[in-house]
């Protein structure tokens, strides 16, 4: 899993939260993002990416953010690489059924 420290901004007031967090989930297959703790630190007003491949593109997540009233934008150019960097890395694709259909079927090129 990574993790990367961002602002994630209230598009209504314009309150930041310069501590968020974004990442990269391996074992949920999906990127998530997480902003503006309560002052105990214990509940995110903003926490999303929580279930299985719910987010497979930061645009997903994005349009996300932004339907709930937040947004991440600008984000770094570094963090942007390295966050389609733990993309490229740990995503994994599942075979779609059409292959393993062929396989089965014998039909695979070969």
């Amino acid at each position: 899993m990574s993790r990367y420290t961002i602002t994630v901004t209230r598009t209504a007031s314009r309150h930041a939260d310069p501590d968020a967090t974004i990442g990269y989930d391996r074992p949920l297959q999906t990127f998530f993002l997480q902003a503006f703790p309560d002052a105990d630190g214990e509940n995110l007003e903003l926490w999303l990416g929580t279930d299985f491949r719910e987010f497979e593109t930061l645009s997903r997540l994005r349009t996300a953010a932004i339907a709930l009233g937040f947004d991440f934008i600008p984000l770094a150019s570094g963090i942007l690489h390295k966050l389609l960097g733990d993309h490229a890395r740990e995503a994994h694709h599942a075979v779609s059924d059409s292959i393993i259909q062929d396989v089965l079927n014998g039909t695979s090129a070969r």
